[in-house]
């Protein structure tokens, strides 16, 4: 099943598929910035602008030391390293993300407070109460066992600890149409309701549980994409050159879902009991 979910999310050279994409923009791909990646970095619906509204949430200290559980490339972990001068640790399941990750982190001079490693959600390499916050960004569409993912995260925060969690959540409308960017067609999906994700949260132990709907935000970042494929203007460096030929497809079923109310995405923050 890792394998499988694995494949899903990124096969192949990823790293030799965003330095071809960074040549070809412009840039330099011996060093560069993190703000220079944020067209294809941020590896979730929305990219950017979905991490920056979550990041403005948090309650992170200088110094404190983060985990991002399904980190991708990497992205999201740099930019909250850099914007509130904390450690973070990535892990994700995906070799090829793993090895981009760390190779744009060290592009970055980020190396220093951005580690990825690869591994499972489910079975987190930490020790307990190791974090001061956790956050996982559109992983747990493919998490069979949710109880013990939100566990695991459990564990690993320190008390009085955050954790937040973006997602897309299962709608009322009808089976969700693919393929999306989390399953071409099925297999490996695990969708919940909203409702009862917070229910599964509550009973690993987190405490004031606050829930946000963000599907007109989706909507409008799939629009957005799908109109700009349609006019040939998608930007050379993005995530698109990460989803694959099936880009257009993923994006507008994306969209479609959350139209019809198959999906319905939320963001989520909650604390382990200090």
């Amino acid at each position: 099943m890792g394998d499988a979910v694995s494949d899903q999310w990124g096969t192949g050279d990823v790293l030799g598929r965003v330095l071809e994409a960074m040549r070809a923009s412009g840039l330099p791909t011996d060093s560069t910035t993190v703000e220079a990646l944020v067209p294809v970095d941020h590896f979730h619906a929305r990219g950017f602008k979905s991490t920056q509204e979550l990041a403005d949430n948090l309650p992170v200290k200088p110094g404190d030391r983060l985990v991002d559980i399904g980190c991708g490339i990497g992205g999201p972990a740099r930019y909250l390293a850099q914007r509130f001068d904390c450690r973070v640790e990535g892990i994700d399941i995906t070799p090829p993300f793993v090895t981009a990750g760390n190779h744009l982190s060290a592009l970055t001079g980020m190396q220093d407070r951005v580690k990825i490693v690869l591994g499972d959600g489910q079975h987190l390499p930490y020790p307990d109460q190791s974090f001061d916050g956790g956050y996982s960004q559109h992983v747990t569409m493919n998490i069979a066992d949710r109880d013990r993912f939100f566990a695991e995260a459990f564990r690993v925060l320190r008390p009085g600890a955050f954790f937040a969690l973006t997602e897309h959540g299962l709608g009322q409308g009808g089976p969700v149409h693919h393929p999306v960017p989390w399953s071409d067609d099925g297999s490996h999906e695990h969708l919940m309701t909203p409702e009862d994700t917070v229910t599964r949260l509550k009973a690993a132990g987190f405490e004031r549980i606050r829930l946000s709907e963000t599907g007109p935000k989706y909507l409008e970042g799939y629009r957005r994409m799908m109109e700009l494929a349609a006019k040939g203007d998608l930007p050379r460096l993005g995530v698109h050159i990460l989803l694959g030929p099936d880009a257009p497809a993923k994006t507008r079923n994306a969209a479609w879902n959350i139209e019809e109310g198959r999906t319905r995405p939320i963001e989520i923050l909650c604390f382990r009991p200090v």
